[in-house]
């Protein structure tokens, strides 16, 4: 994989999510519940809000201005209001940098 190093893993704290910027995207580098990280578009798809001022539980991150919940797997959004998916990252922690790759992966393809 091809990723750019956007932080340190401690930088992101376990049940938090971190806004970063690529190429002028931007991203939610999210640390769930079991300590995995993830990285998904940080604009909630109901709202120009970010995603990464919300809150994580379990494997989802909440959209904190209406509360739409997305998987941080496939970027689905699992409440209303929003309805349509995040794009959803690559991402590898490698001696303790985490990396993400800025071409959004195809979920389900």
């Amino acid at each position: 994989m091809t990723g750019v190093r956007v932080c340190s893993l401690d930088d992101v704290r376990v049940d938090s999510a971190t806004r970063v910027v690529i190429e002028g995207v931007a991203i939610a580098v999210v640390r769930d519940s079991a300590g995995r990280v993830h990285a998904i578009g940080d604009t909630c798809t109901h709202g120009d809000i970010s995603l990464s001022e919300g809150f994580v539980e379990d494997d989802t991150l909440e959209c904190w201005a209406h509360g739409s919940r997305f998987e941080l797997t496939t970027g689905r959004p699992l409440t209303l209001p929003a309805y349509e998916p995040v794009p959803v990252f690559g991402v590898t922690v490698v001696d303790g940098g985490v990396y993400v790759d800025p071409t959004p992966l195809t979920i389900g393809a």
